[in-house]
């Protein structure tokens, strides 16, 4: 398993626009249900986002990245932020519960 965390702040301005991206994403991971990935995304009230990524194989990670509204929602994310993302990869130390949207 491959688990990423990719944490960045938007514009205030252009926090709603970041949202309705993201969760295009989410509509279009619904529609397509593809197997071996796992993902989820936080808000907080500050314009901070913070995407969890698990994959079961490199492969895997693949069909996030394939999708049109990924795309789309890359266009433009450098403009849409005022801390750039950030990209780590995670180790599960403990985990209860996670929430499924």
């Amino acid at each position: 398993m491959k688990r990423h965390l990719i944490r960045y702040k938007t514009k205030p301005e252009r926090a709603d626009e970041n949202e309705r991206l993201v969760k295009a994403v989410f509509q279009e991971l619904h529609d397509k249900s593809p197997d071996g990935v796992r993902y989820m995304t936080l808000r907080s009230g500050d314009g901070t986002f913070v995407h969890l990524v698990e994959t079961q194989t490199d492969a895997h990670a693949d069909i996030i990245t394939g999708l049109a509204a990924f795309e789309a929602f890359q266009n433009g994310i450098r403009d849409r932020c005022s801390e750039r993302p950030q990209r780590e990869e995670m180790t599960v130390v403990g985990s209860y519960r996670m929430l499924d949207a």
